[in-house]
């Protein structure tokens, strides 16, 4: 009976670090300390006239690049050429990232203090120091009517987005997370994950429930691309994570542009987060490639944000980091031919300061140095919600 009980615990186990691993396996080192591109873009650089807007902001998109440090940020612009359209923002700051309990913060800590403005441990998803749940600025945007959404290159129960709807004492409880959704209201969300919400241990098949409360459900952006109406929408892009930029194509410009024709219908405006999530992984793989791709990526859907924006009048959008990758540095590069040579100090995290960038309504309040919990603090400031 011993023997048989200790099978059974060791299958659990094992199972459950087979989910962990699926993932988490992007943080294996696959070292590329250079970078050449061959798919520039051109960046529309807009005048000061474009760039005036109301004095407040109806709608909020907070555009989160995951490990993107100053030299991250610096690798895209060398790699295209000199030209980012991150360099239309002329408000810019400086976060520090540390976590309740740790220097060097995690994704699920640095996540919960964007959303919630709250200082936790590495690893919690939603939740104070003490173990309380903290408020999200989606909930928040949520009791004052306004349409909400998330997008990711991730897994969407991953440690960031997770960050901005879910409650949970760690990371790696991904169905919970899954289940979490079905405790708001939120109006799209579109990124991998499927898995967590169909292919569950407990049996359930959370899309049921979505479909329920009436979310229209599909699996890819071509499938999104042919709704047309503007009620609630889940796209699942990946059973787990998506592909890296390589081989997703358009799927993170796709879906920001979905998410954003979708909830700009909503009279009083939206809140939408955005993860370029792997640009982190390319720092944990210490591959000057990855990060240049994915920073590239994540710029074209700045670019897009910044057309809606700029048209629209009243939409404030940050750009940030929750942490950087890898102790990133730019070695070597040619702005000429778009080439980009990196180097690595770590296939971790650091606690360096990361950088703030905003444009459009209340982007003053956004330069300077402070603690990531007041990104927060700011976009609640400007919507004048009260807690």
């Amino acid at each position: 009976m011993r023997i048989v009980k200790f099978v059974a615990l060791i299958a659990i186990f094992v199972g459950g670090s087979a989910v962990t691993s699926a993932q988490e396996n992007y943080k294996d080192k696959a070292e590329n300390l250079s970078y050449q591109n061959e798919d520039f873009y051109e960046v529309k650089k807009y005048t000061e006239s474009e760039l005036k807007f109301k004095k407040e902001p109806k709608n909020i998109i907070l555009l989160i690049g995951d490990g993107m440090g100053v030299a991250q940020v610096f690798t895209g612009l060398t790699a295209n050429k000199g030209e980012l359209n991150l360099c239309n923002f002329k408000h810019i700051g400086f976060s520090k990232t540390q976590s309740s309990d740790n220097y060097v913060t995690d994704s699920a800590a640095g996540g919960t203090a964007l959303a919630s403005g709250v200082k936790t441990t590495n690893g919690t998803i939603g939740l104070d120091a003490n173990g309380k749940p903290a408020k999200t600025i989606l909930e928040y945007a949520e009791d004052n009517q306004k349409a909400t959404g998330l997008v990711a290159t991730s897994s969407i129960t991953h440690a960031t987005p997770a960050s901005f709807i879910a409650h949970q004492p760690s990371r790696k409880m991904y169905e919970e997370i899954a289940a979490d959704f079905l405790n708001t209201d939120i109006d799209v969300f579109i990124g991998g994950g499927a898995a967590h919400f169909k292919n569950r241990k407990d049996g359930k098949d959370l899309t049921k429930d979505l479909s329920e409360k009436g979310y229209q459900i599909v699996y890819s952006m071509e499938e999104a691309e042919k709704i047309q109406n503007n009620g609630r929408l889940a796209v699942f892009t990946a059973d787990e994570h998506n592909d890296d930029y390589q081989l997703r194509g358009n799927m993170l410009v796709d879906a920001t542009n979905k998410a954003i024709s979708t909830l700009s219908a909503d009279l009083h405006g939206f809140f939408l987060m955005v993860e370029g999530s792997q640009i982190d992984w390319g720092g944990h793989q210490n591959s000057t490639s990855f990060v240049a791709g994915e920073m590239l990526d994540f710029d074209k859907v700045i670019g897009e944000v910044l057309k809606f924006a700029i048209e629209d009048k009243e939409t404030l959008v940050i750009v940030t980091a929750d942490h950087e990758t890898g102790g990133m540095a730019v070695t070597g590069g040619d702005m000429s031919t778009g080439s980009v040579n990196g180097g690595f100090v770590t296939g971790n995290h650091t606690g360096i300061m990361v950088p703030v960038f905003a444009i459009g309504p209340g982007a003053e309040e956004f330069m300077g140095i402070y603690e990531n919990t007041e990104v927060f603090d700011k976009m609640m400031k400007l919507w004048k919600f009260k807690k």
